[in-house]
């Protein structure tokens, strides 16, 4: 179960205002997290808290194949993001780091910025708190929620 204050963005978020390329320079996840979002939203860092949850629009994470996105994301303390759609690249680069993603674009044009959300990630549940509108996202089978619960593809091998 994951909650958390609703960042809301629109469509065609990619890569390079998720973490700017000028800060491809390094892997700390710390350092990274410090310049989550600041091209496209400059008080993300400053108001972003654990837990908390990114809605977007259509074709998150475009743009570079770089995995330095989510971990910029997670690291932040982003527990979810939920979009109509995401880049491919990105959605496959999320699961591998341990950063649940849901696609729902009922959920999406029903919650607001400042929302709180909670979901239930095994069954795909997201609630919104704020108005007690529920909806329903195509749930991780069990090997995806393994890799997530794990922090990530690396962390799931290593346990087996």
């Amino acid at each position: 179960m994951v909650k958390g204050t609703v960042h809301k963005y629109g469509n065609d978020v990619d890569t390079d205002v998720i973490i700017p390329a000028r800060y491809l320079n390094t892997s700390s996840p710390e350092e990274l997290a410090a310049h989550c979002m600041e091209d496209l939203d400059r008080d993300f860092v400053s108001r972003v808290r654990t837990g908390d949850v990114i809605v977007a629009g259509d074709n998150f994470g475009c743009g570079s194949s770089r995995e330095h996105a989510p971990i910029a994301i997670k690291a932040s303390g982003v527990s979810l993001v939920i979009a109509n759609t995401f880049a491919r690249i990105f959605y496959r680069n999320a699961i591998n780091i341990g950063l649940p993603i849901l696609e729902c674009p009922e959920a999406v044009s029903n919650i607001s910025a400042g929302d709180v959300v909670s979901c239930e990630l095994s069954t795909g549940v997201i609630v919104n708190e704020t108005t007690g509108k529920r909806f329903q996202a195509q749930p991780f089978p069990e090997f995806i929620r393994n890799i997530i619960a794990a922090g990530g593809l690396l962390n799931s091998l290593a346990k087996k």
